[in-house]
């Protein structure tokens, strides 16, 4: 395919929201800043800050609504999206990028990775036949 692949470092700006839009599939959505900074006679000088909406999908979806956080420091790689549409009659585009992988940024931090326990993995929990009932005593 022919599409635009990009990737981002930055901050997540709020939290992440998830939504279920069908009946096996949901869709997570995030804001990233990112600010360049670059070293410039002698000291750190941040730049402008740039705002990214992504979108990530299904099972990523889950497990980002699960583990990312406002604030939180990220990778996010994925393909950039165009929306193009009209406001009074004027072109008007936005951008999105969706994501194909996401996680922390670990330039800033430690992360620890748990990997989700599949249904078809879950042990089967058996429920215990109820007691037998004791037969009455015969009297003799």
């Amino acid at each position: 395919m022919y599409d635009t692949q990009i990737t981002l470092t930055g901050w997540i700006g709020g939290e992440v929201t998830l939504r279920q839009v069908g009946e096996e599939r949901h869709v997570a959505s995030f804001r990233v800043a990112c600010t360049p900074t670059r070293f410039r006679d002698g000291e750190w000088v941040k730049g402008t800050t740039s705002w990214h909406t992504v979108k990530v999908w299904n099972r990523l979806a889950r497990h980002v609504a699960d583990s990312l956080h406002s604030g939180d420091p990220v990778v996010v790689h994925g393909r950039l999206v165009a929306d193009v549409w009209e406001r009074d009659g004027k072109p008007q585009t936005s951008f999105e990028v969706v994501a194909t992988s996401v996680g922390h940024d670990l330039s800033h931090g430690t992360s620890v990775f748990t990997r989700p326990v599949r249904a078809e993995d879950r042990p089967v929990e058996v429920q215990p036949a109820p007691a037998a009932v004791a037969a009455e005593p015969q009297a003799a």
